[in-house]
């Protein structure tokens, strides 16, 4: 029996790709059937993360029927990004970055998030409020009842289409028994990557195993070069993985080394996750020529504003590409009777989008510079949590200095970093800052490279290739409360036990000192838990300060601790930690009993979908 084939799957924030290989074929990407237009189905190179939720009035189920299915009550790919500019209250986007929310229910239906709507509208909307007629109201309206889904079973949809399609094109060869590595932003959290595992064996894949995004383009770069990345690179080096996608922003440092005069790779930092991309760049772009509208007199409703960002994505590609013209049309459709005869139309020229979009979020700026922070207000909208600071060059800055390393080389990664004008202001900062050269080094496709680098990681897992040694990307720590006599107004110290240190590698098992620790059995407790990616020397069992610089708290854990035949409920059992790193790269924590009669599962709560 051959081995299985291998899966790679991007499951991006704005596409979504797969690509295939085996142990004697290299990564090739897999085209993905999809519905494209009211009862037609094509392939696409990739699917547009959007999921579509539309009344039976809005799009009969027989337009969204697949060759797998029959009428269906939900689209996902790109005609439900299309379709969806014209109904946005049934469009969902963006649900990796809720994936990684803390500040909601992750697996609570709260997609499409209704403020989203509302804030789009005050985004692109003329000043002065919102547009006459009373849109935003209407919009409200329309956008009661339909159905909702999580973040979760969002994320769960995407990869169920694609299991679905890559099972009809291989009847013989289900995904679901091939090798599947599933890439994820280096930044996610333990809860992210957990749920993202979670929403895996939803859509029906038994075994997964998680890499880490900018790791996959690497592998992309790895696999292009063959043997000539030996060349490109010496040991000493450092090179700067830049990923600017439709969502998010994410850096990561990979250092080349020597080991038995042999070149050996180790990704060395990660950055945070930042919600800063393409699709802020299209918001910008949209408020621009909104100005302009109004200026002329023009009113746009709420609908129109959604398609006004869409119509602005196609001319900022237009004008950012390398042959770019002077100017590029921006026309949005009438609302009504007079459907083509009350069409609006604008212009944004060349000079105005390099000013807004290369100097607006990619300005030039010193390698000290941080990015900036602007007070919260004590009330504020749920919703996601975005960069503060549009520039990314600030946030690269930031980067860079707070781990003390200037790459020699960049690799370059994500939809945004197509546009040569914006790689060529990264280059020119990244050489002033180093005082010296810095070299790009040739990828992938950029739409393509981390579903192909992915691919080619299971390769490396069986032998074929060179691997980044990088385990965890962050230090875990559980909180731990002293004991000490109660005092009014004062709560009891909190401390933070190293758990799992830095770069902890995937299958490796931590146990922790035999410390005085115990917990309560029969009742539900809260573990709080806290990640660091600034502490590479802090080892396993290190205890420290809750507040110590580079530590940030996750989602705290609320866990039932079952009594049992040896212990009785409210029993203060005496345990040790062990801590757990899987092949999949989730981390699992565990409460040993000293005496040997006990042994509880520290996890996080993440409840099926209703």
């Amino acid at each position: 029996m051959s081995a299985p084939r291998i899966l790679g799957i991007d499951l991006g924030t704005t596409n979504s790709a797969v690509a295939v290989a085996a142990e004697d074929e290299a990564a090739r990407p897999f085209p993905i059937t999809q519905v494209v237009g009211p009862g037609e189905v094509a392939e696409r190179a990739t699917l547009p993360s959007f999921l579509l939720l539309p009344t039976e009035h809005e799009v009969p189920s027989a337009q969204l029927q697949l060759p797998w299915s029959g009428p269906l009550r939900y689209a996902v790919g790109t005609f439900a990004r299309d379709r969806g500019a014209e109904l946005p209250h049934r469009l969902v986007a963006s649900a990796k970055s809720w994936l990684c929310n803390p500040a909601i229910d992750r697996t609570a239906q709260v997609l499409p998030f209704r403020g989203a709507q509302r804030d789009l509208h005050r985004t692109v909307a003329p000043s002065g409020g919102a547009s006459a007629g009373g849109d935003a109201s209407d919009l409200e309206t329309e956008m009661a009842g339909g159905e909702r889904v999580s973040p979760v079973n969002a994320s769960a949809r995407y990869l169920a289409h694609l299991r679905a399609a890559w099972d009809e094109a291989n009847p013989d060869e289900p995904a679901d028994e091939q090798e599947v590595l599933l890439t994820v932003p280096a930044s996610f959290d333990a809860v992210a990557r957990e749920l993202t595992v979670v929403a895996a064996r939803e859509a029906g894949f038994g075994k997964i195993t998680l890499l880490e995004e900018p790791q996959a383009a690497f592998y992309a770069y790895l696999a292009a070069r063959g043997e000539a990345w030996r060349k490109d690179l010496a040991p000493g080096e450092v090179v700067l993985v830049c990923d600017v996608g439709g969502g998010t922003t994410d850096f990561s440092l990979i250092e080349i080394t020597s080991e038995g005069g042999a070149l050996a790779l180790e990704r060395v930092a990660v950055g945070d996750h930042i919600l800063l991309g393409g699709d802020n760049m299209d918001l910008a772009m949209a408020a621009l020529v909104g100005r302009e509208l109004a200026a002329a007199g023009k009113t746009l409703d709420a609908m129109q504003q959604r398609a006004l960002v869409h119509a602005a994505r196609r001319a900022k590609e237009v004008l950012l590409a390398d042959d770019a013209p002077e100017k590029a049309p921006v026309a949005i459709l009438g609302r009504g009777s007079k459907l083509i005869g009350g069409t609006l139309k604008a212009e944004v020229t060349r000079e105005q989008a390099e000013e807004l979009l290369v100097d607006g979020f990619f300005p030039l700026v010193p390698a000290d510079v941080k990015s900036q922070r602007r007070r919260a207000a004590g009330l504020r909208e749920m919703g996601l949590p975005y960069a503060h600071d549009p520039a990314i060059t600030r946030h690269l800055a930031e980067f860079l200095a707070r781990f003390g390393r200037m790459p020699s080389a960049v690799l370059f990664n994500g939809g945004v970093m197509s546009a040569g004008k914006l790689r060529a202001r990264i280059v020119e900062l990244l050489r002033t800052w180093a005082g010296r050269d810095v070299r790009v080094l040739n990828g992938a496709d950029l739409d393509l490279a981390v579903a192909m680098g992915a691919a080619h990681y299971g390769r490396v897992r069986r032998g074929k290739g060179v691997r980044i040694r990088g385990g965890t990307a962050r230090a875990y720590y559980i909180g731990i409360e002293s004991a000490m006599p109660a005092i009014p107004g004062f709560a009891p110290p909190v401390k933070a036990l190293c758990v799992a240190p830095q770069g902890l590698e995937e299958g490796s098992t931590v146990q922790l000192p035999d410390d005085e620790l115990g917990v309560v059995v029969g009742e539900t407790s809260m573990f709080r838990f806290f990640a660091a990616a600034t502490r590479k020397d802090d080892a396993a069992g290190a205890l420290i300060d809750a507040d110590a610089p580079g530590l940030a708290e996750l989602d705290p854990v609320e866990k039932a601790v079952a009594a049992d035949g040896d212990h009785a409920a409210g029993d203060f059992v005496p345990v040790r930690l062990e801590a757990h790193v899987t092949e999949v790269g989730t981390l699992e924590l565990w409460c040993v009993a000293r005496d040997g009669r006990g042994r509880w599962k520290l996890e996080y709560s993440v409840r099926e979908r209703e």
